[in-house]
């Protein structure tokens, strides 16, 4: 059974929020910052939600759809139906995200200078909230930017590297950066005191972990139904209906054996 909470459909794809927003991030927020934080917590997941569908749209440009994303207190999945193998694919669907949080904080810089000239905040105070969510956004891009998995810069940089080295080194290096990373974040958010931040190094260390078994995982069968499927020589598959495939040896009329050249 699902956890999250549905909010609704965007593009047609559904959106969770898990309940442990409230918990860990609304209501800490509420109790120190007042109704304004809360306000800002809205805001910022409201760009979190369109960097997901960032990602969500671009996988669909490549026939990819997305089954849901769900919105946590540290951060958004789009759960995409099939991840792409194609590199040039895989880097788009990856920037698309970050690309649209910078979009975000240029749209909010213009409407900022645009209040400065018109003395728009003399009567409506709230420059030092757009302030923040424009920090808050370009801290997005520069978390989502790192080239370690499970950040969307992990999936550039294996993009970049799989053509070179293939998909499989490719994010080992990837994972492996990602898992180091979130080892020494979470020593030292331990050794101050930060549990939230432990949290988060864990689960960064849990998906980098994922994201590797999964490709090693496809890569064993890839190469286990090359085995399979590929016939010895003189030989061929041959269907022999209801999903039943039989190696038969391959015949050979007479006159044509002296013209026969086995590759």
């Amino acid at each position: 059974m699902r956890m999250s909470w549905k909010l609704g459909q965007v593009a047609g794809i559904d959106v969770y929020l898990h309940p442990t927003f409230f918990l860990l991030l609304l209501l800490p927020q509420v109790l120190q910052g007042g109704i304004p934080a809360a306000l800002l917590v809205f805001a910022v997941f409201g760009c979190l939600l369109l960097h997901e569908l960032g990602h969500a749209l671009m996988a669909r440009r490549f026939g990819i759809e997305t089954d849901d994303i769900t919105l946590s207190p540290i951060g958004g999945v789009a759960r995409l139906r099939r991840m792409p193998k194609a590199p040039g694919a895989e880097l788009l669907i990856a920037l698309a995200g970050p690309a649209v949080n910078v979009l975000i904080v240029l749209a909010l810089a213009g409407l900022y200078m645009l209040g400065t000239l018109i003395g728009l905040w003399a009567m409506l105070p709230v420059q030092e909230f757009l302030i923040v969510l424009m920090v808050a956004n370009i801290v997005l891009v520069a978390f989502n930017l790192v080239p370690a998995f499970p950040m969307d810069g992990g999936r550039v940089l294996r993009a970049l590297l799989s053509g070179w080295l293939g998909r499989t080194k490719a994010t080992t290096i990837a994972a492996g950066i990602g898992r180091v990373l979130a080892l020494t974040f979470g020593i030292y958010s331990a050794i101050h005191g930060e549990f939230f931040q432990v949290v988060l190094a864990m689960f960064i260390f849990w998906a980098a972990s994922k994201e590797l078994g999964m490709v090693l995982a496809e890569e064993r069968q890839r190469s286990m139904d090359e085995g399979i499927w590929t016939a010895p020589p003189g030989f061929r598959w041959v269907s022999r209906g209801r999903g039943v495939w039989q190696l038969s040896p391959i015949v050979i009329p007479i006159h044509d054996r002296a013209n026969h050249r086995w590759l």
